[in-house]
């Protein structure tokens, strides 16, 4: 089996690229959907969160509020949350490329995660993806997906892009670097030849 880690800044289109990889045949999983599992109320992470950020970030359901709980964080605290949320999501990342392993032997189990170098899982993989694109075009992604303007969404695109290792510094350790900032297209066919090679190596 393969373990691909795939990475990128915020708003980067991780998710898109991830997609594709599905669609020709690889497993996925998202370190942010691990993590919201993990803060769902009566687990120990959601427990942890609390007790460190306080009661303030919760909905009335006790469910945790993600942009209560960025706001807290973001203003100097992510290392905080990241030491909280990184050994959990890390233990349940491995847990599943076991299950994918020993289910499928050649298979190319990937995780989508945003902060997999600075979470410093990157040895846990065989190879890396990182995902780029213009910044101008991360403030416009942003703004569309979170259905704000172009202004609000600049200020939370730096605000992240600050707790994030920069693209130049991930590129370094890729082994596959995707320029997403072309067409959907484009990317389709990089994605294409990337995953053969990757398909190539699970044969070896």
């Amino acid at each position: 089996m393969l373990k691909v880690g795939l990475t990128g800044g915020i708003a980067v289109g991780k998710s898109v690229v991830g997609e594709m990889l599905v669609a020709l045949g690889a497993h996925l999983i998202q370190a942010d959907q691990i993590s919201h599992q993990l803060m769902q109320p009566g687990q120990p992470v959601h427990q942890e969160v609390v007790r460190h950020f306080g009661v303030g970030i919760l909905n009335p359901d006790q469910t945790v509020n993600r942009p209560k709980l960025a706001e807290a964080a973001f203003s100097g605290r992510i290392q905080e949350l990241n030491q909280i949320v990184h050994p959990a999501v890390l233990e349940k990342q491995k847990e599943w490329m076991a299950e994918i392993g020993s289910r499928d032997p050649q298979a190319i189990a990937i995780v989508e995660a945003a902060l997999l170098l600075e979470a410093g899982s990157a040895q846990d993989f065989d190879r890396l993806i990182v995902v780029t694109c213009r910044p101008e075009q991360r403030v416009q992604r942003w703004a569309q997906r979170m259905n704000v303007d172009e202004e609000t969404a600049r200020r939370e695109v730096t605000r992240r892009m600050a707790a994030q290792m920069p693209d130049e510094e991930k590129i370094k350790a890729a082994d596959y670097v995707i320029d997403n900032s072309g067409s959907l297209d484009e990317t389709q066919k990089h994605v294409g030849r990337i995953y053969a090679q990757l398909k190539q190596e699970t044969k070896v």
